[in-house]
């Protein structure tokens, strides 16, 4: 098993649709290795030399594809985000992508739906099962791999149906979605709240809320 490859970057490749490529030298063989956006921009801002990137090999119809990740966190979240079912290298890397390391893992430790759905590709029944499949996992392996979460790693949000009637209702009312996720926000960190799974409360408290708050966007 390749474990990592450390090199020199030649050229990251941008022009492949929904692939960012980056070209690693080492021992003057040129390694092509999909890596994420974020780690190219890392790479380019930095000019980055004598790159440690660790590497994740899958073989898909006896075609080799190399991923890169800056660390073995990131590329452990990646194989466990793969072992979803339904959830390809593809939208695994999408996911690192857009969220990142540590809001990634702590979306998916509190069960936020909202903040998975976030990645392009993530409707609502896929971050169920990433959250269903993986939050065990992840809780388990959170301190081994060294992952820190924020101060707000422990805010947690209302049941999915709360949520949908919630947002339905303030849509309709012509509250936008800043002013909606303000509101769940703040509610959110009430823990009677939390406790309470009638939708027409969440309502009720969410418009007290924000006709006080008229000026907040």
């Amino acid at each position: 098993m390749l474990s990592y490859l450390k090199g020199n970057p030649v050229k990251v490749l941008n022009n492949i649709p929904n692939r960012t490529i980056l070209i690693l030298e080492v021992n003057h063989m040129g390694y092509e290795i999909q890596i994420s956006s974020r780690f190219a921009r890392q790479l380019v801002q930095n000019q980055l030399e004598n790159i440690q990137v660790f590497t994740h090999l899958q073989i898909r119809d006896d075609y080799p594809i190399l991923y890169g990740f800056t660390t073995v966190a990131e590329r452990e979240l990646f194989r466990q985000l793969i072992s979803v079912n339904g959830i390809g290298a593809q939208l695994a890397i999408t996911l690192i992508d857009t969220l990142g390391l540590e809001e990634l893992v702590q979306a998916i430790i509190n069960g936020n739906i909202r903040t998975l759905s976030k990645t392009p590709g993530v409707g609502k029944k896929t971050a169920e099962r990433i959250i269903l499949e993986l939050k065990t996992k992840l809780s388990q392996l959170q301190k081994l791999l060294g992952i820190t979460l924020s101060s707000t790693s422990t805010v947690t949000i209302p049941s999915l149906e709360v949520l949908e009637d919630l947002e339905m209702t303030l849509l309709a009312l012509d509250y936008t979605n800043e002013e909606i996720n303000q509101a769940i926000s703040i509610l959110s960190k009430d823990n009677q709240m939390l406790k309470n799974n009638n939708s027409e409360e969440w309502i009720r408290e969410a418009i007290i809320w924000l006709s006080q708050n008229e000026n907040l966007t």
